[in-house]
């Protein structure tokens, strides 16, 4: 049987990519001998070391949807987190799958999923799965390294972006700079999210209050 764990990084940020990533084990003992949990709670370094161990040992998936791809999207983004774990998925086709459900609904969440995949196969969803579930928890690894990955060529791109996240001081000052600077968002920004459209809106009420 084959069974697959899915999950995404980046659903949140205002800066870089939402990663979702799907791996696929034919035994869920297979990843016992790994020390495999929640992608957060473990440093980056074991991250990566376990990154590459999942990806040499197992078939992966990885999808990447820019700000962008996230700023076009039709619906909310929660539909549109669903359709990416769909497209994992599908990809993979495995027999059965467990998801990290990112709806408040874990089990229509999964139902969606599985109708948007196109495929038949059983269906685990449930908040918190990559705590609960290894082959969940790889998932998250595989997506969160690929993430951090996007984003130090970010940094290397624009410098000091902070984490992406609109909780992170950094990552608001580099916006606010940005945007004071060139009069609009950079390109690694979802300027659909509303910390961008503050900022702008502060941006061009300074500008107005340089004439007044």
């Amino acid at each position: 049987m084959e069974i697959c764990g899915v999950d995404e990084a980046g659903k949140g940020p205002v800066l870089g990519p939402m990663v979702t990533a799907g791996v696929v084990v034919s035994d869920l003992a297979e990843l016992a001998a790994l020390d495999i949990r929640d992608s957060k709670k473990l440093s980056p370094k074991k991250r990566e070391s376990l990154f590459e161990e999942i990806t040499a040992s197992w078939q992966t998936y990885t999808v990447v949807r820019t700000p962008f791809d996230i700023d076009s999207r039709e619906g909310t983004m929660n539909a549109f987190t669903a359709s990416c774990h769909a497209e994992v998925v599908r990809a993979l086709c495995p027999d059965l799958i467990y998801l990290d459900a990112c709806d408040v609904n874990a089990l229509r969440f999964g139902e969606n999923v599985l109708r948007l995949s196109g495929i038949s196969a059983g269906v685990c969803s449930e908040h918190k799965a990559d705590a609960k579930f290894p082959v969940v928890g790889a998932a998250s690894i595989v997506a969160k390294v690929t993430r951090d990955r996007c984003i130090a060529e970010l940094k290397n791109e624009y410098g000091e972006i902070g984490s992406g996240y609109p909780s992170d001081p950094l990552t608001i000052a580099f916006l606010t700079g940005y945007i004071r600077d060139h009069g609009e968002a950079p390109a690694c920004a979802r300027r659909s999210w509303q910390t961008v459209k503050d900022i702008i809106n502060r941006s061009s009420q300074t500008g107005l209050d340089d004439f007044i």
